[in-house]
């Protein structure tokens, strides 16, 4: 196992922040750790690269005890924080050659992580000169920059604009496909675009752990459409396994379905045949809006 988390719990104060929670995590897998603000998911990443240390419990990472092999755990790990801490006065290569020093990594991993990062057009610049997108792109590139086995990623795309949550999305996407990746977010969208499995936490105690295929194979599905004309609703409630269609502003449906398959491309056929623009198509994971909204609440 890439992380083994059992029975691990941290008070501060009359808090409690987590509360027996245990979980593990094999290599390879990426896995949204869900929760509302306060959960306590931060504070689980924080014992994990033994910044915090459990009131009890114990976990390992890579094999490596969190209490007991403080330094082990820390080469293993790339941390990117929720609040990443940057050096702004700093230049891009000038922080990252900082960063090398630190782990004694070859200055040669620079250039590598830079372009791995989609760094290059930036890389010239002081770090207080970069948009918030670059700004993330620098903090993974760090983590990277001893090739860990563990990323550990808390709240990476807080913050940012659409265009740069797709690109942030994407190289995490890209990036998992060699490490092992626990993502920590309150985004159900980053969820699904990037994880292969989803645990939720509320108020410090684990409340549900399952991989995303269970959930869509399960799932209630629901699409949204946007036609340039307003649609009938009977004429909508004639697709094939149409449970209920909802006009939900202007020229924009909600249609659920009671099948796994997909159906946007009913829905795209049923626009042509009606010649009907598609202004937006999109399709939602109900399953995992609901158990967390039930889990949450």
């Amino acid at each position: 196992m890439s992380i083994t988390v059992h029975n691990i719990t941290k008070t501060f104060g009359t808090q409690k922040a987590l509360n027996n929670v245990s979980f593990s995590i094999k290599k390879g897998e990426v896995v949204g750790f869900l929760g509302p603000n306060g959960a306590g998911k931060s504070t689980m990443m924080r014992i994990l690269t033994t910044y915090y240390k459990a009131d009890s419990g114990d976990a390992e990472v890579n094999g490596f005890d969190v209490l007991k092999a403080e330094r082990d755990v820390q080469k293993s790990i790339g941390y990117l924080p929720e609040h990443n801490p940057l050096y702004l006065e700093m230049y891009v290569k000038e922080y990252l050659a900082f960063n090398a020093d630190v782990y004694h990594v070859p200055k040669s991993k620079i250039a590598e992580v830079i372009e791995k990062t989609g760094l290059t057009p930036e890389s010239h610049k002081k770090i207080g000169q970069l948009s918030k997108g670059y700004r993330q792109r620098v903090g993974l590139a760090a983590a990277l920059l001893h090739d860990p086995e563990v990323l550990i990623l808390d709240e990476p795309t807080t913050g940012l604009d659409p265009n740069q949550l797709i690109e942030i999305r994407k190289l995490i996407r890209d990036i998992g496909k060699e490490k092992t990746i626990l993502l920590s977010t309150h985004i159900m969208k980053e969820v699904e675009a990037v994880c292969d499995r989803v645990i939720i936490i509320n108020k410090g105690q684990l409340v549900a752990d399952k991989k995303l295929d269970e959930l869509r194979e399960a799932e209630e599905q629901i699409i949204e459409v946007e036609f340039d004309y307003r649609v009938e609703e009977q004429l909508l409630q004639q697709l094939p396994h149409v449970s209920k269609v909802t006009n939900t502003g202007g020229f924009v449906y909600e249609l659920i379905f009671n099948t796994t398959s997909d159906m946007r491309p009913a829905v795209f056929d049923f626009a042509h045949d009606n010649q009907l623009k598609t202004l937006q198509l999109s399709r939602k994971n109900k399953n995992l809006e609901s158990l967390f909204t039930e889990l949450t609440r």
